[in-house]
């Protein structure tokens, strides 16, 4: 690497890490620079005629790519698709997060609150969610902790994990649900179940995460 002794940018004899010399000679390089305005264009959502309806259409689509199981049903059809659900999975005590809509929890069922041990979550099996956003674009559902999502453990412990998300809450792109989410929050990103393959590209599922997600969209 060549450019100016340590001394002659930190001072004569002063003991220097090499990062400390990297980011002195980096300095130095751009001490002149003009200052540069860094303009974002975002895309923007659609507006066109039917955009609105094809953006569910859309996020169901993506989300089943991930292997995840998708039900859309209308506000009356989503308490029978979580009953359905743990019934298939053998799951009668899910995890509910407070705030969760009543018509939306199952009648016996583990609220956190306290909140429930790693053990104890592990042992449920299931845990029954709402969310912030979807996205169509990725078929990415967004956690933020807020009412009827809980904390972050409630959706990573267990092994299945079912989130309901309304067709209000669905957005066409990866900028627009950035817009509607809180920097400052805890946010989870889920795109499908947990999966990680080696390199042999053995896919193995539950690894850091559920096992099964089904998601029931409410139009």
């Amino acid at each position: 690497m060549t450019g100016p002794a340590p001394q002659d940018l930190l001072g004569r004899g002063t003991a220097v890490t090499s990062r400390e010399l990297i980011l002195s000679r980096i300095r130095a390089a751009v001490a002149s620079a003009p200052d540069v305005e860094i303009t974002r264009a975002h895309r923007a959502p659609s507006g066109a005629a039917g955009a609105e309806a094809g953006v569910a259409e859309l996020f169901a689509e993506r989300v089943a790519d991930y292997r995840a199981v998708v039900h859309v049903v209308g506000e009356d059809g989503v308490a029978r698709a979580i009953a359905a659900a743990l019934t298939r999975w053998g799951i009668i005590r899910p995890v509910v997060p407070d705030g969760l809509p009543p018509e939306w929890t199952p009648e016996e069922s583990i609220i956190d609150d306290p909140p429930l041990s790693a053990a104890e979550l592990d042992a449920a099996r299931g845990v029954v969610t709402g969310c912030a956003v979807g996205i169509a674009e990725t078929g990415t559902i967004v956690l933020d902790a807020g009412p009827g999502q809980g904390r972050r453990a409630l959706t990573l412990v267990p092994d299945h994990h079912l989130c309901v998300v309304r067709a209000g809450q669905i957005v066409a792109g990866v900028p627009e649900a950035v817009g509607r989410l809180d920097p400052a929050r805890p946010l989870t990103w889920i795109s499908g179940p947990s999966a990680t393959s080696d390199i042999e590209l053995n896919r193995v599922e539950g690894v850091h995460g559920p096992r099964a997600l089904e998601v029931v969209i409410v139009l």
